[in-house]
């Protein structure tokens, strides 16, 4: 049974969408953002504080950048930890250091209040149909109890383990996603200049064994001018990327495939594309390898 109000902090890129869902699909929010402007963008009823989420809500989801932000939030003076009470249930849907989380489920534990990390994959455009995939770390009894609450916005949830499981699972997914998009960008570059067709080229890749999320779902767009904005940025790339190799790192075994994804996004970060989608790393690539863009605009386009 759903909840009849969820606080929700961090209401921008994702979570802001995942809150115009939650709205659409007959609940109520009650959000905290640093931005207040967001608030109400995301339709949710606004909060002047974590403390005051914590204070009118059983259910509260967290979106936030990273692990040191959500630390700053839960653990923080006045935050989540010091406003849960027994049987508080806080919903992390960031992607974030599977150690931290830990962490913060044990604390949370011992006031009675329980912790899911729950990462999510699909993007704004999953996002905003309520599409998205949760893969979801804590106790399954707890995930049971607020599934309802999740399905407004996400149509595949997986329970994959105990408390860290679920960002463990979303670390390895994204490193996936980081690499087939820095690698089909750098092949999509020399497709182009090689004189190729570039819609031709994806139809070839997309029926053989090159195909992958990127060439199915983002340069279909891309090479039309359409850069998908709204999704991840080529900072929080390079960020996921990082966490991952602390994971391997962590596990006692080698990234051999971290390279190609570091130098990508770190080549769009150093040439002014940092806060940029991540998908604009072909444009990054692009600068380098002669000014190449998949798509040129018409005389007057904007």
């Amino acid at each position: 049974m759903t909840t009849s109000s969820i606080g929700f902090i961090g209401l921008g890129n994702m979570g802001g969408r995942m809150s115009k869902c939650i709205v659409r699909g007959g609940g109520q929010v009650v959000g905290f953002d640093t931005n207040p402007d967001v608030i109400s963008a995301a339709g949710a009823k606004s909060a002047s504080s974590v403390a005051e989420v914590m204070g009118q809500c059983d259910v509260v989801l967290l979106s936030l950048p990273d692990s040191r932000v959500v630390e700053s939030v839960v653990l923080g003076q006045d935050g989540v930890l010091d406003n849960s009470r027994n049987g508080h249930v806080v919903v992390d849907l960031s992607t974030a250091a599977p150690e931290s989380t830990r962490r913060i489920h044990k604390l949370l534990a011992e006031k009675g209040a329980a912790y899911l990390d729950a990462g999510i994959s699909g993007g704004a455009a999953a996002a905003d149909v309520g599409k998205l995939t949760l893969m979801v770390g804590g106790e399954q009894s707890v995930l049971n109890q607020v599934q309802a609450d999740l399905e407004h916005f996400a149509s595949n949830i997986f329970y994959v383990g105990s408390s860290g499981a679920g960002h463990t699972a979303k670390l390895l997914n994204n490193f996936l996603n980081a690499v087939s998009l820095a690698a089909t960008a750098e092949v999509m570059v020399a497709g182009k200049k090689a004189g190729l067709d570039l819609a031709v080229l994806l139809d070839v890749l997309n029926k053989s064994s090159g195909v992958n999320f990127a060439t199915l779902n983002r340069f279909p767009k891309i090479i039309t001018g359409d850069y998908l904005k709204g999704g991840l940025t080529n900072t929080l790339m390079m960020k996921d990327v990082v966490l991952y190799t602390e994971l391997v790192g962590q596990l006692s075994m080698p990234s051999l495939n971290a390279s190609g994804p570091l130098a990508s996004f770190g080549l769009a970060k150093a040439l002014g594309y940092a806060d940029e989608i991540s998908n604009t790393v072909v444009d990054a690539i692009g600068d380098i390898s002669g000014g190449v863009r998949l798509h040129e605009k018409k005389d007057g386009a904007s």
